[in-house]
């Protein structure tokens, strides 16, 4: 508890993101040779600006597994914690042995090189999931429909307002619950947001459970996609954007460990 209570806020971030940012490319060469090294296969589903858009993918080490895992990161390019929790995930090589695992470890990298929340051409991409004006959001969507059902998503993210990380959890089936667990896990090394309202949503220690209903939102997120069409059960993971990036990457990939069992 001590090390957690000297993890302090940076105060950079007045009116947006103003931390650390990454060299996107040298990020996803490191990812694609860690991929390799640990023989996940790579798929390119969209191409554009000399950035390929692209799956990796992880077979089970069983005959039949138990569990389909999706995994996406980098959405918005002002969340630098993301792509690196997904190259930190690979490195570890730490899987379940049934579990097969599809990794989309940046879905905004020309956002990346702007170092800004939208695409180049100021879409939100996490916006645009139900009526999709991007180019890359539309070839996500066509990748998705080729996939099958999901056991469990997990969307990487950061949010540069927030006063610690928290979670979305969406599981409409009351299936066994990862977030308590997950909260547990960044504890040891990220302060959690314990606000009563995060968002505009209410919380409870860092977990926010939103009423889903898609046919009220115009404007659907990535995650609402998925919950709507290939997962019953995921979460939205929200690392504190004012906080060091070792510390937001620590929080990310604690959490993701916890609900592959790790």
């Amino acid at each position: 508890m001590r090390e957690i209570l000297r993890v302090q806020k940076l105060g950079k971030n007045l009116g947006g993101y103003h931390g650390e940012t990454i060299d996107i490319r040298a990020v996803l060469r490191d990812l694609i040779a860690a991929a390799q090294a640990h023989g996940w296969t790579k798929e390119v589903y969209h191409a554009a600006d000399g950035f390929e858009w692209f799956a990796l993918h992880r077979s089970a080490l069983i005959a039949q597994p138990s569990t389909r895992i999706y995994i996406s990161a980098g959405i918005h390019g002002d969340e630098p914690a993301a792509p690196l929790a997904a190259l930190k995930l690979l490195q570890a090589n730490q899987w379940p042995e049934n579990a097969e695992i599809y990794l989309l470890p940046c879905l905004n990298p020309i956002g990346y090189t702007l170092n800004q929340r939208e695409n180049v051409g100021g879409i939100d991409l996490n916006r645009d999931y139900r009526q999709p004006k991007a180019a890359e959001t539309r070839a996500h969507i066509a990748w998705l429909t080729r996939q099958r059902k999901f056991d469990l998503y997990l969307c990487l993210h950061e949010d540069w307002e927030s006063h610690g990380f928290y979670l979305y959890e969406i599981n409409p089936e009351a299936k066994p619950s990862h977030a308590l667990k997950m909260i547990e896990a960044v504890k040891s090394v990220c302060p959690v947001d314990l606000s009563e309202t995060i968002e505009g949503r209410p919380a409870r220690g860092g977990i926010i459970e939103p009423r889903v209903n898609p046919a009220e939102r115009s404007d659907w997120p990535e995650a609402l996609y998925l919950i709507q069409h290939l997962s019953r059960q995921g979460y939205t993971l929200e690392a504190p954007s004012d906080f060091p990036l070792t510390v937001r990457v620590k929080a990310l990939v604690a959490a993701v460990n916890v609900a592959l069992g790790i």
